[in-house]
């Protein structure tokens, strides 16, 4: 080791001591002091559980004493009514035929002799005149009366025979107006009174057929589903071929007996007619209640509230409803002229022509074919614009009727029959599916029966009112020419009704554009309404169908619902704004205050 001299120790002082020290401490750290470890809480101890004393075993109950019931009286029960539920209604299946043929032969034989004898009258009207000429020269208004009638009450009460068929069954309600057809037609044989017989042909005649008409198109529907469109054309061509063969009948009869016995002949078709009418068995279940001890003063209550169920106004608050249904009716003012006065009109204008019931065969033929070729071109035809086939029928019908005076063969009044055939099936088939683009299928049931109420009273008055012309000019010509005015006047009514329509839809649409365009709440931003009125991202709404934009306005509370196509759920798809989903839409004619 090196030597150091005294001098350099001396020279190195306290300092150097101090650097030496710090030196140190740096390169040789005190190591920290470790942590005390923290102490572990101790649970503190579970209390034992006190011992439970054993249980004692009950003392046996002692005996109740036994009790004494009375019977109640039998008066008391009642048994429980039968009500048809959704499901129950869901799960019927018809069978498709069996019975159900024997159903479809009786519906065709009530609609072939009902309407083979109304569209014949004409036959029977001249036989009437033939009659009554010998009291008064000047009778065919008087006479036109007795058919008009009769025909009218079958339009007249197509809404009451509603409420009995839903309250009695289609079997009662048929055979009871069958009979009372039976009567009518046959207690017309036994007077020769023109009044008298206003109220046997006209009204009980009349009703009697309105009651036994309608039970035959409703009992179908409880025999078939998925052939329900075959059975109402075997009924509709089995109609025909009594309308063809009716007229010949008739005037055959007319020709070899008097008239009182062709009444009685053409009665037995109606006691046949409640003979079939039993067949009209219900296999859906019953829809109405058992009556209970109030008795009659609980059926009346119920017979109210049907007629305040079926005789609402609602669908005379839609505009185009109610111009369809003016126009119909004042159209039908001059429909059914050529039925009561064609016949005596070909005796006096053709004397040597015999066989003038040829006229009516060619009308009823040609009505049948009407019936299966309008059902298949409506079909094609969306929307309201089905109308557009009423606008033809009616200006056809309207033209043929002023043609008949122009014609000066016979052959000529064969081709006019003809179109007048072809134009009443057009026109027929046709109203129940108008009825449902305008007013919705909730409320069609009310507005056919209010439009067929309607038609009644024109078409009552019109053969009369040809009858006096007749007697006044002393010929048919202006007859006829007054009979072809209002067909043509509804044409032009009806024109107008799409037409409205669309305008009514544009303007909603309009309304609905500037409905999206105005601000919204923040909370509600991004979602679209349903058609209650709740908002959500997935809203109830129309999808709109090939009807080119018509609007349906039938739903309540204003709703805007589809003329062609399902309802959907509209849902925003993937990148797709939740508020670009359709917004309800209110009706003007028909909004909430309305209700």
């Amino acid at each position: 080791m090196a030597l150091q001299s005294p001098a350099s120790e001396e020279a190195k002082g306290p300092w150097w001591e101090a650097d030496q020290e710090q030196q140190e401490r740096v390169g040789n750290p005190e190591p920290e002091p470790e942590p005390e470890p923290e102490p572990v809480p101790v649970p503190p101890p579970e209390p034992q559980p006190e011992p439970q004393p054993e249980p004692q075993p009950l003392p046996d109950p002692a005996p109740l004493p036994e009790l004494e019931f009375e019977p109640e009286p039998e008066h008391e029960h009642e048994p429980t009514p039968t009500v048809e539920t959704c499901g129950t209604a869901r799960s019927f299946q018809p069978p498709e035929g069996g019975f159900g043929w024997m159903v479809v032969f009786a519906a065709t034989w009530c609609n072939g002799s009902i309407f083979g004898i109304q569209n014949s009258f004409g036959i029977l009207y001249s036989m009437l005149l033939q009659e009554e000429r010998e009291k008064n020269r000047q009778v065919e208004f008087q006479a036109a009366w007795v058919g008009a009638l009769s025909m009218g009450m079958i339009f007249f009460c197509s809404p009451i025979v509603s409420i009995f068929t839903d309250r009695l069954g289609c079997r009662i309600t048929a055979t009871a107006g069958a009979a009372v057809a039976f009567v009518g037609l046959h207690t017309s044989s036994f007077t020769s009174s023109l009044s008298l017989r206003y109220f046997t042909y006209g009204i009980l005649f009349g009703c009697g057929c309105s009651f036994a008409f309608q039970p035959s198109l409703v009992i179908l529907g409880h025999y078939f589903q998925r052939r329900l469109g075959l059975a109402n054309g075997v009924v509709s061509a089995g109609s025909s071929i009594f309308s063809i063969s009716f007229p010949l009948l008739i005037k055959t009869l007319g020709a070899k007996i008097k008239l009182a016995q062709t009444f009685q002949v053409l009665s037995t078709f109606m006691f046949i007619l409640t003979l079939l009418s039993l067949t009209y068995r219900p296999l859906l279940p019953s829809s109405q209640d058992t009556p209970s001890k109030r008795g009659v003063r609980t059926l009346c209550q119920r017979f109210l509230a049907q007629l305040r169920k079926y005789f609402n106004m609602r669908v005379f608050r839609q505009r185009t409803y109610r111009i369809w249904a003016f126009g119909i009716a004042a159209a039908a003012l001059g429909y059914f002229v050529p039925y009561v006065h064609l016949m005596k009109y070909v005796e006096e204008e053709f004397l040597e022509i015999k066989q003038t019931w040829v006229l009516l065969v060619c009308i009823g033929a040609t009505s049948g074919l009407g019936r299966l070729v309008s059902g298949r071109i409506s079909d094609s035809i969306p929307g309201l614009k089905k109308i557009y086939l009423q606008v033809i029928s009616f200006l056809l019908l309207g033209l043929m009727s002023m043609m008949i005076p122009l014609c000066r063969g016979f052959g000529g009044l064969i081709v006019v029959c003809l179109f007048l055939g072809l134009c009443d099936g057009f026109f027929i088939t046709i109203m129940a599916p108008i009825a449902f683009e305008l007013v919705g299928p909730m409320q069609a049931s009310q507005a056919i029966g209010y439009l067929l109420g309607m038609m009644a009273l024109p078409m009552i008055a019109g053969p009369p009112i040809a009858g006096l012309l007749r007697n006044c000019f002393g010929d048919y010509h202006v007859a006829f020419y007054f009979a072809g005015v209002p067909p043509i006047i509804g044409a032009v009514i009806l024109f107008f009704v799409p037409l409205m329509h669309q305008r009514m839809f544009k303007k909603e649409q309009r309304d609905s554009s500037k409905d999206k365009m105005s601000p919204r709440p923040p909370h509600t931003r991004g979602m679209s309404e349903d058609a209650d009125g709740a908002r959500g991202p997935g809203a109830l709404a129309a999808a709109p169908g090939p009807a080119a934009g018509l609007w349906s306005p039938w739903a309540r509370r204003g709703r805007f619902l589809p003329l062609h196509g399902p309802l959907s759920i509209s849902r925003p798809g993937r990148g797709e704004n939740p508020g670009d989903a359709p917004r309800r839409a209110i009706c003007p004619c028909y909004s909430d205050r309305s209700q």
